[in-house]
């Protein structure tokens, strides 16, 4: 299986020709190659990110059939359901690499700060769950943000989200916790610009990735 740091620069690699435009053409997506992968995969990195239509992390990686196992779910949050898959994806393939994807205008994350500036009793119960997820990372900007505009309190919300939901990978289950210690797992944390197409990995990010 190939290493954490070698998938995180497969990643950013990935990201930066998304960026320039320029696919990589060797990548599975024939149908010769859809074949090949009926009898099992190997994906080299797991993606958690958000649902939002605009962020599908196959594209903004420029990855193909089989690379990326990815968990999508409104404001990238970390729920029993999500752990569950990544724990699967991880003993079951080896994958050594997660990647919690926010990204920029998160609506999920701004529904939530709008939740706690002013508390909307209407919400159904099944959003709530998604907004109280969020709340508790994001709650406190609203006492420290001081003067910080609603467009500065949202990128601050955004990364604080993300910093959470990998924080709670990496202590709420004894399974991701037990293959970090062995180093066996990764886990870091990213933010998908809307405006620029770039991810900025910024949480977790051993210092060999960054050279």
């Amino acid at each position: 299986m190939i290493p954490a740091i070698e998938a995180l620069r497969r990643l950013q690699q990935g990201n930066r020709r998304f960026v320039e435009g320029v696919r990589d053409r060797s990548l599975p997506a024939s149908q010769s190659q859809r074949h090949e992968l009926v009898d099992g995969q190997t994906p080299f990195a797991i993606v958690l990110g958000c649902s939002d239509s605009r962020v599908p992390a196959e594209l903004i990686f420029d990855q193909g059939l089989g690379d990326l196992f990815v968990i999508r779910v409104a404001g990238n949050v970390v729920a029993p359901s999500q752990v569950g898959s990544i724990e699967f994806a991880a003993e079951r393939f080896g994958t050594r690499l997660v990647v919690v994807l926010g990204h920029s205008q998160c609506g999920a994350v701004e529904a939530t700060l709008e939740q706690l500036e002013k508390p909307q009793e209407s919400r159904s119960p099944n959003l709530s769950s998604i907004v109280n997820r969020i709340r508790p990372a994001v709650e406190t900007l609203l006492e420290t943000s001081g003067h910080c505009d609603h467009t500065g309190l949202l990128e601050h919300a955004v990364r604080a989200n993300v910093r959470a939901s990998a924080q709670h990978l990496r202590y709420g289950s004894p399974v991701l916790e037990q293959l970090i210690q062995e180093n066996q797992l990764l886990v870091v944390g990213a933010e998908y610009s809307l405006e620029t197409g770039v991810v900025d990995f910024f949480d977790g990010v051993p210092a060999a990735a960054l050279r």
